[in-house]
């Protein structure tokens, strides 16, 4: 039987005072999850407000509608965070946004789940689909993708250092019909090809990162939705990243860096012209959970959130 950790929506308080919300505001909370931000959220949020709760996973869409699907203020939508500008143009709200929350971590459900195939302390089925109403499984994308692509996804989605070892091992139980299509047996197999384990971290921690953020697409989803979101905030409407790996902390810090500083300039310009200037100011510096929130959440141990605001 699983024990699942209840989920608690990481650096909650903090994310809503970086949201700094107006009462009567458009918000939008892109990774609904299960909750826990936009509850708080809309505690805050008037009766003229409106908040749209967008989620790619059909279970917590599902719960936004139990929850939330009487309540005039919000607006539910299944989709990838990627697609949020298509569906805020439709709506007529690009350029009205006052704040967009991402958290972009993998919500305790879907990892305490063993029918999700995230986890690979449960068995169950190889899955790892964000959105399991279609699309391909990890099985399914293990049993074709071929070895060269493996040994990229492996080294630069989970920087795992043996991942010519763990693909080979991956090719030879295909070759011979035995690749595992459990979590567990797919663990099992990378456990076995990973001859120096790192200290305190299960062997298959890398390998099943990488296989999940390649499969749900997760970084060029991100890196579609930075470059699309300062025309869908309004002036002074607020960007609010919670990342938890150094890959999406990277893309998101890069972003915030370059559309925050002039453009480069010819020598002896004297006035920035508009097209330089500067589009977001960053508030403050990159902020980590409390070690009080690490010790009765551990999976917040490796949240970084970071926040941005468009300039007029």
């Amino acid at each position: 039987m699983n024990d699942p950790q209840a989920h608690q929506a990481v650096m909650r308080d903090e994310a809503l005072a970086a949201l700094a919300p107006r009462p009567d505001g458009i918000y939008v909370d892109a990774t609904y999850g299960r909750g826990g931000h936009a509850d708080a959220l809309l505690a805050r949020l008037t009766d003229d407000a409106r908040l749209w709760l967008v989620d790619r996973d059909p279970q917590a869409i599902a719960l936004a509608r139990e929850r939330h699907g009487d309540d005039p203020r919000c607006r539910i939508v299944q989709a990838n965070f990627a697609n949020l500008g298509e569906h805020l143009r439709a709506a007529g709200l690009a350029g009205r946004i006052a704040g967009i929350l991402l958290d972009l971590g993998v919500s305790s459900p879907q990892l305490d789940q063993a029918e999700r195939g995230f986890s690979f302390l449960r068995e169950g089925p190889l899955d790892m689909r964000m959105d399991n109403g279609g699309g391909e499984t990890a099985a399914q994308w293990l049993e074709r993708v071929d070895a060269a692509t493996l040994i990229r996804v492996l080294k630069e989605y989970g920087e795992e250092r043996y991942a010519r070892r763990i693909a080979a091992a991956i090719g030879r139980a295909r070759d011979d019909s035995a690749l595992p299509q459990t979590t567990t047996g797919l663990a099992g197999l990378i456990a076995a090809a990973v001859p120096r384990p790192e200290p305190g971290r299960h062997p298959a921690t890398r390998s099943f990162q990488a296989i999940r953020i390649q499969l749900n697409d997760e970084l060029d989803s991100l890196s579609t939705l930075l470059d699309d979101v300062i025309d869908l905030l309004a002036p002074q409407g607020r960007l609010v990243v919670i990342s938890f790996h150094s890959l999406e902390d990277r893309r998101v810090k890069r972003f915030m860096t370059r559309n925050s500083q002039v453009g480069e300039l010819p020598p002896g310009a004297g006035v920035v012209p508009p097209e330089k200037r500067p589009s977001l100011r960053r508030v403050g510096r990159a902020h980590r959970p409390s070690d009080e929130e690490v010790r009765v959440n551990t999976r917040a141990r490796s949240a970084t959130m970071r926040v941005a605001e468009r300039l007029p």
